[in-house]
């Protein structure tokens, strides 16, 4: 594996921007490959026995990501919508799994490992390059349960929705009374359906859509 500075650099090009979740992201994957065996995980022989379980939407899942490689597209990253600074790192090979975790106590601790750095933001972009693992990370080995679906590869499995129509792979379907649903029909999507529109006419009505048109549930 690249060292630290490296991988930060290249990640930083990657994400667009330096920030603390980065440093976090890039050492949380360092020391998650290391603890299931993997020293290259980007490289091929590699890549394919590696499994990554990203619990937070941030900049520090891009890090994750960019220094482990994978990816949604091949299946090998998983989002799970948890909104903790955690990543899991599973060795399809062995089995083995570890959960690593962003310490809260680490962010009080900034000004001890970075004392002559002023500002936030910048006293944690230090103090995360200097804190030992062990501060800045709880880890737990875990058991990840996977089904045939969750793995790599093509689709395994393809079940129809016998309300909307709609083909809902890789056993992400739910079970209805009269048959298999895919999740927005089960218990409601993230949007709200307006109407069903032809591509051509969606096209040409957008063209003259006001901002105004987009509101947030908040407003």
């Amino acid at each position: 594996m690249k060292d630290f500075e490296t991988l930060l650099q290249e990640s930083v090009k990657a994400h667009g921007h330096l920030c603390p979740g980065q440093v976090i992201g890039v050492r949380m994957a360092m020391l998650g490959c290391r603890l299931i065996g993997l020293d290259d995980p980007s490289h091929p022989s590699q890549i394919k026995k590696l499994l990554v379980y990203v619990e937070m939407d941030r900049c520090a899942a891009d890090a994750v990501a960019h220094v482990t490689g994978v990816k949604l597209g091949r299946r090998s990253l998983k989002f799970m919508d948890y909104g903790i600074m955690a990543a899991t790192f599973v060795n399809l090979d062995s089995g083995r799994a570890f959960r690593v975790l962003s310490t809260e106590e680490a962010r009080n601790l900034a000004a001890v490992y970075a004392p002559e750095i002023d500002g936030k933001s910048a006293q944690q972009l230090v103090a995360y390059r200097r804190m030992p693992d062990e501060v800045l990370f709880h880890v737990q080995e875990v058991v990840v349960p996977l089904r045939e679906w969750d793995l790599p590869g093509p689709t395994r499995r393809k079940v129809v929705c016998v309300r909307c129509g709609q083909v809902v792979r890789d056993g992400k379907e739910m079970t209805g009374p009269q048959g298999p649903l895919c999740v927005p029909c089960a218990t409601g999507g993230y949007f709200q359906l307006v109407r069903q529109i032809s591509v051509a006419a969606a096209l040409q009505h957008v063209e003259g859509l006001p901002c105004s048109r987009f509101r947030t549930n908040t407003e």
